[in-house]
């Protein structure tokens, strides 16, 4: 990308000719950040009072430089689909705090999501210059459910942390476990329940029905979710931020399908599945494809894909 993107309204000439400047700067491959381009973007951020980021590829070369507002900034579609389990995006964001505080939850959850090599923030001085640095890098899956480690630096003059032996790292983690679990078949499914009613205790007997169904459909299960709500959402039937905390999940656990206890509009569906790039489907979908596993005889199989496509026909609309 050959120019700076975000909030670049009302900036000065020379401020964007700072920006187009940061274009051309390289740190070394092993280096989160130089001290000469944490001052950079520091004096920037200082100057206009706007988060400034960087996103750096492992040759240590600049490939896009982005500009927020004071509290956040909001990176460019750079491919939101998930990008391979074993393998991370070759890009790391490195950008301005103005408060020097520690990595925000979108920070973290653009890390998980866009499977970057590592996110980090520069704490931005009274004067200008770079100060504490934060940062954050995935985890393979672990007993603990860690999905990211954080840490934190003094400033970016004492950075001691070798990025690419940990991104080589991190990635051989990533592609063994991967390996291990391909040499099972079934898919692996996180199930999502819904309660709407208050009947917690219901919704819980509920979610372990569908546990026992998914195993009948030779699924296997890796994670439930409960969430209670006064209200279904119209677009996801869970909050977004419920919607952000599965996808997080299904990184980590490697989840290929979401299976929710509650039957799904065709919209519903289409959304969920945009959102996660999983394969989404409801209780009835579940229910069918076991009928259709089991079903013996020719009338029994014709019976039960004519009531599966029955069943998708408005999912298939509402794709069009």
């Amino acid at each position: 990308m050959s120019e700076p993107v975000g909030n670049l309204l009302g900036l000065k000439a020379s401020e964007l000719k700072h920006l187009k400047n940061t274009l051309r700067r390289r740190v070394m491959p092993e280096e989160i950040v130089s001290p000469e381009l944490a001052r950079h973007l520091t004096e920037f951020s200082r100057e206009t009072n706007r988060q400034v980021g960087v996103l750096l590829n492992r040759k240590g070369e600049v490939e896009t430089v982005i500009v927020g507002n004071a509290h956040q900034l909001e990176l460019p579609d750079i491919g939101r689909a998930r990008a391979g389990q074993a393998r991370l995006r070759g890009l790391r964001l490195v950008h301005t705090h103005l408060k020097s505080e520690p990595l925000t939850r979108d920070d973290l959850t653009d890390l998980a999501l866009l499977r970057l090599d590592l996110v980090a923030a520069i704490g931005v001085k009274d004067d200008g210059l770079p100060g504490v640095l934060h940062f954050a890098h995935l985890l393979p899956d672990n007993p603990d459910g860690e999905l990211w480690r954080t840490e934190t630096l003094p400033d970016v003059y004492d950075e001691k942390f070798d990025f690419i032996s940990t991104v080589e790292a991190l990635e051989d983690e990533l592609a063994a476990t991967t390996r291990a679990r391909k040499v099972g078949s079934a898919e692996r499914a996180i199930l999502v329940a819904v309660c709407l009613d208050g009947d917690r205790e219901g919704a819980e007997s509920s979610l372990a029905e569908l546990k026992e169904l998914a195993r009948t459909a030779g699924v296997e299960v890796v994670d439930t979710v409960l969430q209670l709500r006064r209200h279904a959402d119209p677009k996801y039937l869970i909050g977004r931020g419920k919607l952000d905390e599965l996808n997080l999940r299904g990184m980590q656990k490697l989840a290929e399908v979401l299976v929710f206890d509650k039957e799904l509009s065709p919209s519903q569906a289409r959304h969920i599945g945009q959102a996660t790039s999983m394969k989404v489907l409801d209780r009835t979908q579940l229910i069918l494809d076991i009928f259709a596993q089991r079903a013996q005889s020719g009338d029994g199989k014709l019976q039960v894909e004519l009531a599966q496509l029955k069943y998708m026909l408005p999912r298939l609309v509402q794709a069009d």
